[in-house]
């Protein structure tokens, strides 16, 4: 069974954020940022291929980086979870739903 990227995408950008925020280890939460991006990245080159696999990777990376001046205007939390539903929206249309 395979497992889809949107919600392991999604999930670690707001996993991310809450494990940051919680134990105020900011690079604790870039682990879990790291560890979901990584393994979405290699799923998304097995399922779509490398290319594709660029674009969802730099989509998930911007989202990371738009969401901290977008906290400034929306909020934290209305802002990561903005972020996260780009992310997992681009994975699901580029590379989830065609398996």
């Amino acid at each position: 069974m395979t497992v889809p990227t949107a919600p392991i995408a999604a999930g670690s950008l707001v996993g991310g954020y809450l494990v940051a925020r919680e134990t105020g280890v900011r690079p604790l939460g870039g682990v879990v940022l790291a560890a979901g991006g990584a393994w979405c990245t290699r799923q998304w080159a097995r399922s779509a291929g490398a290319p594709v696999a660029g674009v969802l990777l730099a989509t998930y990376l911007s989202g990371f980086g738009a969401s901290h001046p977008l906290a400034k205007k929306v909020g934290a939390w209305p802002s990561v979870v903005s972020v996260a539903a780009l992310s997992a929206g681009a994975s699901w249309a580029l590379a989830d739903r065609h398996r």
